[in-house]
């Protein structure tokens, strides 16, 4: 009796890749190379100009403190605007967000959607202009209105600024540019929630805020969070608007609505840099790369708390 030979399995060939996709393959390549080579170059010249500062006497740095008692205000005007900026703005973004996509009408939703992405195109410039002769006297009473009737909270201890060029109009403004950064990205994911959850969710009697608060929030929740944080980085780089609007030079202090404000580390480099020679450039500049690990660890941050939440989907 013969045994059979058992039918030997088809060998699979390699996927023959086209010309198109090996090309695609290593320009997408080439470009993540690219733009973290140019991260490095970046770093590596800020570490550089910086050591001079790191290194020189405490009565060479400007103020004659040390390089520690120079950036440590400006560190903390800079969390603070941005700060305030996040907690005014991403409230008001994600209710901007759900209106558009789940309560207005769609003539409405599209020309709204339009009007706030307008808002990332205007020049910061023309924000801190608008800062500063609008914003900045509407705010004057309630700088002294503060001042008077909160006034034993830190954030709000007196005397109020006469001008309204404070830490608190700052805020506000820089609210107003990173809106449609948020907005934008909690629109598309609120947009992308999953119609058999939203539709499951109305087919039991839930009312339209209830399947929101459901199942479009926690789908959503990582987005609003990312778009945060890209509208945190927005807001702790920026340079003109803050320049133009803060009345800065103060240590450290938390007032929020005096005239005595630190500065912030981008608006302190922009004004002084032009003038700066010797080290006064490189305390500048190690500044700026302090503001530089800020940005990097904020953004690092987001992505670590989006990759957190990778795993939930519509589908589980």
């Amino acid at each position: 009796m013969t045994a059979t030979k058992a039918p030997s399995e088809p060998t699979q060939q390699p996927a023959v890749r086209r010309p198109g996709d090996r090309i695609f393959a290593g320009t997408a390549k080439a470009s993540g190379i690219f733009i973290l080579l140019v991260l490095a170059g970046v770093a590596a010249f800020l570490i550089g100009e910086a050591i001079p500062a790191l290194v020189a006497p405490s009565e060479d740095i400007p103020g004659g403190e040390g390089l520690a008692a120079y950036i440590g205000p400006l560190i903390l005007g800079t969390l603070l605007g941005a700060l305030l900026a996040l907690l005014v703005a991403t409230p008001l973004a994600v209710g901007i967000a759900l209106y558009v996509t789940y309560y207005a009408p769609r003539r409405i939703a599209a020309a709204m959607g339009y009007v706030i992405d307008l808002l990332a195109a205007i020049p910061s410039v023309v924000y801190g202009f608008w800062g500063l002769a609008v914003l900045a006297p509407a705010l004057r009473p309630f700088h002294q209105w503060a001042a008077d009737s909160i006034g034993f909270i830190p954030f709000f201890a007196g005397p109020a600024s006469t001008t309204g060029r404070t830490m608190f109009t700052v805020g506000l403004v820089l609210a107003v540019m990173i809106l449609p950064i948020i907005s934008a990205i909690s629109r598309e994911v609120f947009s992308q929630a999953p119609a058999l959850h939203r539709e499951a969710a109305l087919a039991l009697g839930a009312t339209r805020w209830e399947m929101i608060r459901m199942a479009v929030l926690p789908y959503g929740k990582s987005g609003v969070i990312a778009g945060a944080m890209l509208g945190l980085g927005r807001a702790l780089g920026e340079t003109m608007a803050v320049a133009i609007v803060l009345s800065g030079g103060a240590g450290a202090t938390l007032t929020l609505i005096s005239n005595s404000n630190p500065s912030t580390i981008a608006s302190n480099i922009a004004l002084k840099f032009p003038e700066a020679t010797g080290i006064d450039v490189n305390t500048l500049i190690a500044s700026g790369l302090v503001l530089f690990v800020i940005t990097l660890g904020v953004n690092m941050l987001a992505r670590w708390v989006v990759n957190r939440r990778a795993d939930f989907s519509g589908a589980n």
